[in-house]
């Protein structure tokens, strides 16, 4: 029998009328049954954190410094055992549940150290024109109230952790939904803040079924929107409520470019191991996933044995095992959905060079070339163990290969050159660029996001924060400046 994990509503461990099961993607046992809340319980916490917006907003930054080191610190502490639970409930090998949760350690970090110096206030002396002769203005930033923070199952602790952690280190009030799939890494983090001295009522963690969401996000009492998820459901929020401010991390497919430069054995070997190292993290479920390489013909005959060796050299399997690169998606329908657009790719022309094989959730890594133009797999989002590979002539056309996509994440660039870094910085119409690797690597205090329809605003705990408030002017009148 396992016990029913409560939510927190205003701070407090409560338990609903219904609940449901989360299981394994692995093995399909039962994972942990959660407790569903109630309509009035919903209610209870938007009017909890509501009614607390302003006494939050006030907080010394000391007490919501010192409440993100505490759950720092004790993610330090439980880190095994959580680690276990992201991999029991998303099926991520250990070794990359791990590395989850120390970013989440080091997010709770950056938002303490930045709730001691947000909002210090910008002076601006007004005497340039003589009609603000005697005027100061100073700025300030205030919450814009109170946040709900939408996260996906990818990286169940970690970007519930980009949600939360910036609202209290900038004394908004939130409530947090984790992911249906992985909503238990998501509670974790409420058995921490509960050992702090926040206020009642600045958090709440609510498993709230995908079909009651609708009415939370037109509740007019949470102004702010943070959602990371699908490029569909992100802009059908967006459009819902056009008058609130909503942060969108939505989709890509990372292209990882391959230029002449990069061209010793070395060279090479660095780039195709990382390549299929991170097309296949996570499972490929990764929104900056290497999904596409896009290699000068100078390097294409050299680069493409070296991707496919270092792809089956990728240890799939059982995601308990230390030695696991590569566990199974999050669900069997997800692994059909990738069998599905690959069979097409392939039925359309494409060649396979490894993988392409489904084992219940789990999909084996797999390499395409000469893949057309119009497929699914070209188009969209795989967000599975997937990766093509294209030949282009020279930087421009590779630059304009990356650019061929409704989506604008991030991008890596192999390449030496400093001028020609710069030159993609200016060029590719995305979020990142990352020069000398993949387009996988995030830092979690830099600023995150995309553009097209990779979503709008950026994450990082410091942006993230600009976000969640906005500058109020105060003009001083009579100063001797």
């Amino acid at each position: 029998m396992t016990s029913t994990h409560a939510f927190w509503l205003a701070g407090r461990q409560v338990t609903g009328e219904d609940s449901f099961d989360v299981t394994s993607p692995w093995d399909g046992r039962v994972v942990g049954t959660v407790s569903v809340p109630t309509d009035a319980q919903i209610e209870g916490a938007v009017a909890a954190a509501y009614a607390v917006r302003d006494e939050f907003a006030a907080t010394p930054a000391h007490v919501r410094a010192a409440a993100l080191d505490h759950v720092s610190r004790r993610l330090v502490e439980r880190t095994e055992e959580i680690a276990r639970l992201i991999s029991a409930e998303n099926g991520k090998p250990m070794k990359w549940a791990r590395g989850e949760v120390g970013r989440a350690v080091s997010v709770f970090r950056f938002a303490a150290e930045e709730a001691r110096r947000f909002n210090g206030g910008e002076a601006q002396r007004l005497d340039t024109d003589l009609g603000g002769q005697g005027r100061l203005a100073f700025t300030r930033r205030f919450p814009k109230g109170v946040v709900l923070g939408i996260a996906p199952f990818n990286f169940p602790l970690n970007l519930c952790a980009h949600k939360i952690a910036p609202a209290i280190a900038a004394g908004a009030p939130i409530i947090l939904k984790p992911a249906p799939a992985t909503p238990l890494s998501g509670l974790i983090i409420g058995d921490l803040f509960a050992e702090t001295e926040l206020p009642a009522g600045s958090w709440s963690i609510l498993p709230v079924p995908n079909d009651k969401m609708p009415a939370l996000v037109q509740d007019e009492r949470l102004p702010v929107i943070s959602f990371t998820g699908s490029e569909k459901v992100g802009y059908a929020i967006m459009d819902s409520v056009p008058r609130k401010h909503c942060t969108l991390e939505l989709g890509g497919n990372g292209a990882a470019v391959v230029l002449a430069d990069f061209a010793s054995d070395e060279d090479l070997d660095w780039a195709a191991t990382r390549i299929a190292t991170f097309s296949n993290y996570q499972g490929g479920q990764s929104c900056i996933s290497v999904q596409r390489v896009i290699a000068d013909a100078s390097v294409y005959e050299r680069l493409l044995p070296r991707i496919v060796a270092a792809v089956e050299n990728q240890v799939t399997g059982d995601p308990n095992d230390d030695a696991t690169d590569v566990g199974p998606l999050v669900s069997e329908d997800a692994a059909k959905r990738v069998e599905t657009w690959v069979d097409e790719a392939v039925a359309a022309g494409a060649a396979l060079l490894t993988g392409g094989k489904r084992d219940g959730a789990s999909y084996a890594p797999t390499v395409l070339t000469d893949v057309p133009a119009d497929v699914t797999v070209s188009c969209e989002e795989v967000f599975g163990p997937v990766l093509t590979v294209q030949k282009v002539d020279g930087e421009a056309a590779a630059f304009a290969a990356v650019n061929d996509s409704k989506y604008g994440l991030q991008a890596g660039v192999f390449t030496h050159d400093l001028q020609t870094a710069f030159r993609a910085h200016r060029a590719l119409e995305v979020g990142g660029v990352v020069v000398g690797d993949v387009p996988s690597y995030r830092a979690d205090q830099m600023p995150y996001g995309g553009v097209k329809q990779s979503g709008v605003g950026r994450e990082g705990v410091k942006f993230a924060m600009d976000d969640y408030t906005y500058e109020r002017v105060m003009v001083l009148t009579g100063i001797a400046l």
